[in-house]
């Protein structure tokens, strides 16, 4: 079967594209305009899911196309991110040009529990686009999958990973009780209903067999990555609701931590469902967290990935507020220091001016590395502009590198942490 894969680069999308390539199948990879691996020479085709809502924007992709498997999703509104568009919007249009197209067979992921109750717009829009698959006369499968764990890192997969590295476990207030699933069991499950022949019109929970409270998968992913017990204690409800506001802020410039507001709604619920159906139609047996773990040896990968988790966020807060204050104090209080500097080393008229310059250009620096989309670039320009700084200070004052406090020699260890930040800029 020649089979599309909407949303094929994140963490469901790009284990499916695996599972169905690894049987034979053909597989046709959509992601969003940009997101294309330059080095990978399968088939892709680039189309925002969000901005597609009308079927002409989609009968293109669909020829030839014998099933579409619709992975695409986002937690939350931000940038780049249209909650209605990607869930609602964007399929409808996609499921109206199956049917003019003659393609009969689509498998769509949406979530457990958004049928039974809508905390956020998140299940909502999901909800919608469930309902907008059901109106139709396609051979349809929605699969409702709660929270998904795997070998992959991104998401709650990840953050559970990173607060597994903590001493000190903390938690947030008003949380429900989750079946976690495994990526593979997801992965085969979409493998063995994407086929003509199985059963159709199926809305099926995917869950995994325990109902764990979070301090449970976080303590199993402790034991597994070979760390004794951590002490747990309850994060008071403001300092709570402030981490989930810094979490929206981040989002707004780009980045998509997993603790946002949309995850503390939506993590009140729970997300527990019944397995019977999804067993029946599948003969799957879902694997436990514990059984999943126990097939894997820990790694030293993990464990760096683990404890470099939460030193990401402080990385890529402290090197914009380093760069803006940078300027703002050269504006202000260091500017007759910095102009009295650049006198030293014989700037002349130029002093004053360049002081100016060096400060604009460092807070702009700062603003293009906290953006999620310039990041790389603000970084790269971030390590030019030091290297810049060291030559210029050993060829115009080279007694700063002899100084005290050492103001050239800083350099170096800021320039390795923006090595660092370059390394582990990217989430999946």
């Amino acid at each position: 079967m020649k089979i599309l894969v909407i949303g094929a680069t994140g963490l469901v999308g790009s284990a499916v594209c695996a599972r169905l390539a690894t049987s034979g199948h053909d597989v046709m990879r959509a992601v969003r305009p940009g997101k294309r691996p330059a080095a990978d020479p399968g088939a892709w085709v680039e189309v925002d899911v969000a901005g597609a809502v009308d079927p002409a924007d989609w009968l293109r992709h669909l020829e030839g196309i014998d099933a579409v498997v619709n992975c695409s999703g986002a937690l939350q509104d931000g940038m780049g991110h249209n909650m209605a568009g990607v869930h609602s919007r964007g399929p409808r249009a996609l499921f109206r040009a199956c049917e003019q197209s003659g393609v009969r067979r689509i498998v769509h992921l949406s979530a457990t529990g958004v049928d039974r109750q809508q905390p956020s717009a998140f299940s909502r829009t999901k909800l919608d686009g469930d309902m907008a698959l059901m109106e139709t006369d396609l051979g349809w499968i929605i699969l409702r999958p709660a929270v998904i764990l795997g070998d992959a890192a991104f998401g709650s997969s990840a953050l559970f990973r990173g607060l597994a590295a903590l001493p000190l476990l903390p938690l947030m207030p008003s949380t429900g009780k989750l079946q976690v699933v495994q990526l593979e069991d997801v992965a085969e499950t979409v493998l063995r209903l994407v086929d003509k022949t199985a059963p159709s019109k199926l809305s099926l929970e995917i869950v995994g067999p325990q109902q764990l409270e979070f301090h449970e998968i976080v303590e199993r992913y402790r034991r597994w990555l070979g760390w004794p017990p951590a002490k747990r204690y309850l994060l008071p409800r403001p300092l709570a609701s402030l981490l989930y506001w810094l979490g929206d802020t981040a989002g707004v410039l780009g980045w998509r931590p997993p603790v946002r507001s949309t995850a503390a709604r939506e993590i009140a619920r729970g997300a527990v469902g019944d397995p019977t159906d999804w067993i029946a139609a599948t003969g799957i047996r879902p694997l436990s967290l514990g059984e999943a773990l126990a097939r894997r040896p820990v790694s030293v990968q993990e464990r760096w990935f683990a404890k470099l988790y939460f030193l990401k966020p402080i990385i890529f807060v402290l090197l914009p507020l380093f760069w803006i204050s940078t300027g703002i104090i050269s504006l202000t209080s260091g500017f007759e220091k910095g102009v009295e500097l650049m006198l030293a080393g014989g700037a002349g008229v130029l002093a004053t001016p360049s002081v100016i310059a060096g400060a604009f250009t460092d807070i702009v620096i700062g603003c293009a590395i906290a953006w999620r989309r310039i990041a790389r670039w603000g970084l790269f320009a971030a390590v030019f502009l030091s290297l810049f700084y060291a030559a210029a200070g050993a060829a115009i004052l080279p007694e700063l590198w002899s100084e005290p406090l050492g103001p050239l020699t800083k350099i170096w260890p800021i320039l390795v942490l923006h090595l660092v930040a370059l390394a582990i800029l990217e989430e999946r």
